[in-house]
């Protein structure tokens, strides 16, 4: 019996760990911060940094001991400018070793916790904007949706010419993950919508070309180069990770765990940053 409590315990922490925001965050903050250490000790001169940030050190005492002797104090400014440039050239390199993978996976997280599925039974937004040559308000009015079963339209759509855009109120009825087609002048486009509460992965906008703001913003495939659509959004709910009763959005959260993190893991295996 009391294996099988345990049992069911583990169960239940695996399974707070991997739905959690919470938690995700936490862990991934810890496990981020240790490999930023380890991959910033493996990649950087460390001796030279040492004496780099000693030399600043004794430059600054400087400053203090001799601030009643002008000259002194001026030629301790110079040489901490210089001692900075000499520390931050040594610290580049390794910087953008720990930065661009670090980036690159916050960007994949922010899939998944960047914001919440759609709530079953709310109305939501689905925008489709038209690129300059499909624009006009005959080829607004051309612009038709076709929508799976489980999702329906509250209200007629609204035609934005200023814009070339059409908005168009839907509500998914039950939970999944489904897709919706927008077709204009001939052409078909699709958007994944995804309605319920799990954790999912979650794409605000699908756009065509525009490769670094899709890499950062999108995670579904770029629309056709031909296509009359620019781009297709949805309004999701932003998540944010509830911490001591205040709620705040999880790349913050990352950033101050991962930071702390960082620093306590220097200092155990000895790393000079």
């Amino acid at each position: 019996m009391a294996s099988a409590g345990h049992a069911v315990a583990i169960a239940a922490f695996k399974l707070f760990l991997l739905t959690s925001p919470l938690a995700i965050v936490v862990v991934l903050s810890l496990v981020v911060g240790l490999l930023m250490v380890v991959l910033f000790g493996y990649t950087s001169d460390q001796k030279a940094i040492g004496i780099a940030k000693d030399q600043l050190k004794a430059h600054l005492l400087a400053v203090r001991l001799y601030r009643d002797q002008i000259p002194v104090v001026m030629g301790s400014y110079g040489k901490i400018l210089r001692g900075t440039g000499r520390y931050l050239k040594l610290a580049f390199k390794p910087l953008l070793y720990v930065i661009i993978p670090i980036t690159l996976l916050m960007v994949q997280i922010d899939r998944y916790l960047g914001a919440t599925p759609l709530p079953p039974n709310v109305p939501f937004l689905l925008t489709a904007h038209l690129t300059a040559q499909s624009a006009g308000s005959d080829a607004l009015n051309d612009v038709t949706l076709d929508l799976p079963p489980e999702i329906s339209m509250t209200a007629p759509p609204v035609h934005i010419p200023a814009g070339n855009e059409i908005v168009w109120r839907l509500v998914g009825s039950t939970e999944g993950k489904y897709e919706v087609r927008i077709v204009a002048a001939g052409q078909s486009a699709a958007k994944a919508v995804c309605v319920g509460s799990d954790l999912a992965r979650i794409s605000t906008v699908r756009l065509r070309g525009q490769f670094w703001e899709r890499m950062f913003s999108s995670a579904e495939p770029a629309l056709p180069e031909n296509s009359p659509i620019e781009s297709i959004s949805i309004n999701y709910p932003d998540r944010n990770v509830e911490i001591a009763g205040y709620g705040m959005n999880w790349i913050w959260l990352f950033f101050i765990l991962s930071m702390v993190a960082g620093f306590i893991f220097k200092e155990l295996l000895g790393i000079q940053i």
